[in-house]
């Protein structure tokens, strides 16, 4: 118990996030200004903005990289394009699916899981997506290090070829070096509000856009086509060219799940009705086509030129500028290319990581964290995960993270069947913030265990197959082919068990609330836990009148 006016109390009271000038909402348990549902005035994204949003999503060294694992299925190029077409089609409509109670009711990942999983249960799916949010958020600081220290290296040659090491050998000194000025610049832009990136985003995607072309004319020109990669036989995995493209086609979407599960956190700054629609409908396959593509047939050329087949970008960049002996053309070129791979690394890691994880931890302690704070732990975090040594064993490494798709995509399926199928869109908003048994989200002692049901049914057929190929790489059975297709089968399974469970026995407040946010009615300080306590236990099974927003 802290004493009323004590040193702690205050210091508390002075570590509190900050708090709107006449707010219509307390800082609480359940309540701060990043997780009120998004007031009008901060509603900034057009349907432009969302194009540029799409931008760096798509058009990134992930997407760039995706061949690589297309390929690695035994794919030709041309097979494997045609995977990336489905599979960034499929994204697309994820991404609307998902962000739809974004659109509507202008609430994020973290609150919409407190209607689905109970407003205690919510912590389950927020502490897994944030867990494996910071292992992405290491990775991805360690690539923006690498590409980093190909811009240092262009401007000082020395640095380029510097081969001094720490950890024993597996991290080079200069990418630990480019890592920590990384973050600098990630630290300072993530003092931007989401609502105000648009600008941010729009220089990184015209940077690394120009990269992609400058990349492009150079290795076709000198090649005069899209190298030998087009003309040599594919090999699918076990020998089936279906399963192979079905492999493709889930990795895709896989890469971009755990952003499509949190896309409500972007679409809730939408400034009207179906401003994200259409650009996620068309430029998020556009662009991860795109960069895929180009990124398959400039490694395709550069392993003519160069010869050496070089996946990532900014080891493509060091490479090259080592081929043309330092000189200062190239080195001018590795220069403005490696910024677009710097800007690209900052993008991808602000969309999909800091700003969607910084209000998964807000959603943990709202009090105390906000989105700014909690991606400045991210980042602390991620760089703590020391990424150099998880990839020293890359391919194990590799599998068990991508294998958290295992838990991501079942989440997804409970939240859409409960939003879209289940619930058909209504929902009692003021009730996702009150933290006992008046709210009709508290179902069981503050948990809802059709969801964790549910979810548990989309997991299981999956985990099986996780271990196996961990445990042994070249396994290959039935459980093994249906964890390369964890995506759609943890999705699937987990909708139609979580429908089936509320169809037969239906959860309540059913039809209650409205199907979009009318901030005339909703009242987020008298929805507070702080002014809603109950002394009356009214678990799920008791009869509560509730009335509607």
């Amino acid at each position: 118990m802290v004493r009323p006016g004590s040193a702690k109390e205050r210091f508390l009271k002075f570590i509190e996030v900050p708090i709107d000038a006449n707010a219509g909402y307390k800082n609480d348990h359940w309540t701060n200004r990043d997780l009120i549902p998004m007031p009008a005035e901060r509603r900034t994204y057009a349907i432009w903005s969302y194009f540029i949003y799409w931008c760096i999503s798509g058009l990134c060294i992930s997407a760039y990289t995706t061949g690589s694992t297309l390929l690695s299925y035994g794919l030709t190029p041309q097979q494997a394009i045609g995977a990336l077409v489905v599979g960034a089609l499929c994204t697309g409509f994820l991404s609307i699916s998902c962000g739809w109670m974004g659109e509507r009711h202008h609430i994020g990942f973290t609150v919409a899981s407190r209607f689905t999983w109970g407003m205690r249960g919510a912590y389950f799916p927020i502490i897994i997506r944030s867990f494996t949010t910071i292992f992405w958020d290491g990775l991805q600081a360690y690539w923006g290090g690498q590409a980093t220290a190909v811009v240092i290296g262009a401007i000082i040659p020395g640095f380029a070829h510097m081969k001094h090491t720490l950890a024993g050998g597996i991290l080079l000194l200069k990418d630990f070096i480019a890592m920590i000025i990384y973050y600098i610049f990630f630290i300072a832009i993530m003092r931007i509000p989401p609502e105000r990136l648009q600008k941010p985003f729009i220089v990184s995607s015209i940077m690394f856009g120009g990269t992609l072309l400058g990349l492009l004319i150079w290795a076709v020109s000198n090649v005069h086509g899209p190298g030998p990669l087009f003309k040599e036989p594919g090999e699918p995995a076990n020998g089936s060219i279906g399963w192979a493209m079905m492999f493709g086609i889930t990795a895709i979407l896989g890469s971009w799940g755990g952003g499509t599960l949190g896309q409500s956190d972007w679409t809730r700054y939408a400034n009207r009705p179906y401003a994200p629609t259409l650009s996620q409908l068309v430029a998020a396959p556009l662009t991860i086509i795109v960069c895929a593509v180009i990124g398959i047939i400039v490694t395709s050329c550069a392993q003519q030129i160069i010869g050496e087949l070089v996946w990532e970008p900014f080891q493509l960049l060091s490479a090259l500028q080592e081929f043309y002996n330092d000189s200062p053309r190239a080195r001018c070129g590795v220069f403005f290319a490696g910024l677009g791979c710097v800007c690209a690394q900052l993008g991808i890691s602000i969309v999909l990581n800091s700003v969607s994880a910084g209000m998964d931890l807000a959603g943990i302690m709202p009090r105390y964290m906000n989105i700014r704070r909690g991606a400045y732990l991210l980042a602390f975090l991620g760089l703590a995960s020391n990424p150099w040594q998880y990839l020293s064993n890359a391919a194990t490494f590799l599998t068990v993270l991508s294998g958290f798709g295992i838990f991501l995509a079942p989440f997804t399926g409970v939240m859409l069947a409960d939003y879209l199928a289940v619930r058909r869109c209504v929902i009692k908003l003021e009730d996702c913030y009150v933290g006992n048994s008046t709210s009709i989200y508290w179902y069981w002692h503050g948990l809802h265990w059709r969801a964790l049901v549910a979810w548990a049914i989309g997991v299981f057929p999956t985990m099986p197959g996780m271990i196996m190929t961990v445990r042994n790489p070249a396994a290959y059975n039935g459980w093994v082919r249906t964890f390369h297709m964890t995506f759609f089968v943890g999705l699937f399974v987990s909708f139609a068990a979580f429908w089936l469970i509320c169809t037969i026995s239906k959860p309540p407040g059913l039809g209650i609330g409205t199907n979009y946010h009318d901030e005339s009615m909703f009242q987020p300080a008298e929805g507070s836990i702080s002014d809603k306590v109950s002394t009356i236990e009214k678990d799920e099974g008791t009869d509560v009148t509730v009335s509607g927003v």
